[in-house]
């Protein structure tokens, strides 16, 4: 399931996520589920037909990220792999970067940064744009209807409805806690918009 929040030049993308990682590291082996949040930029191109026709829309480059995911082998809410990546080379994610508070209180966590466009472009390293004070203030006014979003997102991936390893329904022999029957586990997985 994806959401979408557009502003002026940016836009928040929030999606379940199911992940397993061919080359993981110490400590973060085994599938991943949670719900991923991202600050992107957004491109509105030139109409395609009359002024009537559909408004061609692209999200695009990566700015931050937020993965609020936990082991598939752990217990719901655990949020053990709860992480952020605060900044992207292009399209590539920088390393992990776990913080205490993030892990204690992800929603919180995550509502406080998203009320800091300035604080979050800064941190990435983005140019400065015109739109940027008009976005800021727009998304702070959208920060409960994005983590609303998010809460409903990430109770679906407890309940087991959302961020499973085929697109969100368990495959036969699947047990219910999303793990790919013993010797069946995918080498690498990603099943999730983002």
């Amino acid at each position: 399931m994806l959401y979408a929040f557009g502003f002026e030049r940016y836009g928040v993308v929030v999606s379940d996520l199911y992940f397993v990682d061919p080359n993981p590291t110490k400590g973060q082996e085994g599938a991943e589920r949670g719900v991923r949040l991202e600050l992107r930029v957004l491109d509105r191109s030139e109409l395609k037909g009359s002024i009537y026709s559909a408004q061609p829309i692209a999200v695009d480059q990566p700015i931050w990220r937020a993965d609020l995911l936990e082991s598939v082998a752990g217990p719901p809410g655990s949020f053990d792999r709860t992480h952020h990546h605060p900044a992207f080379r292009g399209w590539e994610p920088g390393k992990r970067v776990f913080v205490k508070e993030l892990s204690a209180d992800p929603v919180g966590w995550l509502a406080a940064r998203l009320s800091d466009l300035d604080g979050l472009l800064e941190q990435a390293g983005a140019d400065k744009h015109e739109a940027d004070a008009a976005d800021a203030a727009s998304l702070r006014a959208s920060v409960p209807e994005i983590i609303d979003a998010v809460r409903r997102l990430l109770a679906m991936v407890h309940a087991g409805a959302l961020a499973e390893p085929s697109d969100g329904q368990p495959s036969d022999g699947q047990p219910p806690d999303g793990q790919p029957p013993d010797g069946q586990a995918p080498d690498s997985a990603r099943v999730g918009w983002l």
